[in-house]
């Protein structure tokens, strides 16, 4: 994945003794300052998880890079505007997917509306369609997608708050309190949250991805 975010290279982590990192909180810091080397080691920290998320969120690899450029983007911007607030965890990955999310929910609204464009687009114009790429490489990703989207359906219904706690504490594997600090509520909130939705995926792994016995 290509660390270039709006205009901005993200220079190599240097290797060797000599190497400068930091924690999470130290490179925070630095980056609400607008330092873009502090931008560049935290998005090298923390992008295959963020990646990772947004793809278990969108179920398409290509909108997860999608998210993951857009999200590190939004948080640049706001560096650069002295709008970036601190970092209350030592570690920032949790903050960074909950701002993942929303890109995400971006994400998917402009493939809706694409989707919706596309098929006006067919109904005037039934021209010729693309040779599908076959090779291995590929098969596998569709294949990853089309699994990814069977199990995003089922999530997909659960409650929005319950939502939240499963894709941080179970699928991003952030602690409880991470979880509650991200998302600004209790401890407590988060394992109810978290208790319920295991009770209400049970049911609807035991009834089938429709819901029906």
């Amino acid at each position: 994945m290509s660390p270039r975010l709006l205009g901005v290279t993200m220079p190599q982590r240097p290797n060797g003794p000599g190497q400068v990192v930091g924690t999470d909180r130290a490179l925070w810091e630095r980056l609400r300052l607008a330092d873009e080397e502090a931008l560049s080691e935290l998005f090298h920290r923390h992008s295959d998880a963020v990646y990772n998320f947004a793809f278990r969120r969108t179920a398409s690899w290509s909108q997860a890079e999608d998210v993951v450029q857009a999200m590190f983007t939004t948080l640049w911007r706001r560096a650069r505007t002295g709008r970036v607030d601190e970092l209350q965890l030592d570690s920032a990955r949790p903050l960074l997917l909950v701002m993942a999310g929303y890109e995400c929910g971006n994400a998917l609204r402009t493939t809706r509306r694409q989707a919706a464009l596309q098929q006006r687009i067919e109904l005037v114009d039934a021209g010729g369609t693309a040779e599908p790429d076959h090779s291995a490489a590929t098969a596998a990703r569709v294949d990853d997608e089309r699994a990814m989207s069977d199990i995003r359906r089922i999530v997909d219904r659960l409650p929005a708050k319950q939502r939240e706690v499963v894709e941080l504490v179970i699928w991003s594997e952030c602690s409880m309190s991470e979880a509650a600090r991200a998302l600004s509520i209790p401890e407590g909130t988060v394992k109810s949250r978290l208790a319920r939705a295991r009770t209400t995926l049970a049911g609807l792994l035991d009834l089938g991805p429709e819901g029906q016995s």
